[in-house]
């Protein structure tokens, strides 16, 4: 088996109940090795998504199209788990894309087997709970920015919270993810320092 090192600390780092890691072997054991080569999908709009998967390595772009244009809804990155989510649990149709923005080294499980690990295995669950918990969480700050910071606040907070996404994602994914046009991005970069 590949190495599971940094897949078990997350899983452990998530969990956070020293008591469940009796369980955590099973969970390794359940998710395989998968390699997605630089703009290949993970899952296109309009297909099933077969995989959950944590990143080993990479970025994923979550897309959807709106008036010929591609928006960034979300970008997973290293250490982080991703799929589309009701398309994966329900085996309907997607409504968004996700593509490797670079080579990313996945561990990916199929619904039978999540499905199984939900059912039998307690750390699994406890991990999904508190990951679905966390998104949450996240999806809440990432509205309320929206809502309240000005553009040049919200690349200032990705600065601070996200420093490497500067370096790792092309602008134009950046200035969708932060609902903000490409050409306010450029001056935004150039006035913040």
């Amino acid at each position: 088996m590949k190495d599971t090192t940094n897949f078990q600390n997350y899983l452990l780092e998530v969990i956070n109940d020293s008591t469940l890691n009796v369980h955590i072997d099973e969970v390794l054991k359940a998710f395989t090795s998968y390699k997605l080569p630089k703009n290949k999908m993970f899952v296109e709009t309009g297909e099933v998504c077969e995989y959950f998967c944590f990143v080993e390595s990479g970025i994923l772009q979550h897309s959807i199209t709106v008036n010929d244009e591609d928006k960034t809804t979300y970008l997973a990155l290293k250490n982080s788990c991703t799929t589309s989510l009701k398309s994966f649990l329900k085996q309907i149709p997607s409504s968004k894309s996700i593509k490797a923005l670079s080579e990313c080294h996945l561990r990916i499980i199929e619904i039978d087997r999540f499905n199984e690990l939900m059912k039998n295995n307690i750390a699994f669950r406890q991990f999904y709970y508190s990951l679905i918990e966390n998104q949450i969480f996240l999806i809440d700050d990432y509205r309320l920015d929206l809502l309240t910071l000005q553009p040049e606040d919200r690349y200032k907070k990705l600065l601070i919270n996200e420093p490497n996404l500067l370096n790792e994602v092309p602008l134009h994914y950046l200035s969708s993810f932060l609902g903000i046009s490409k050409r306010h991005m450029s001056r935004i970069r150039k006035n913040v320092k």
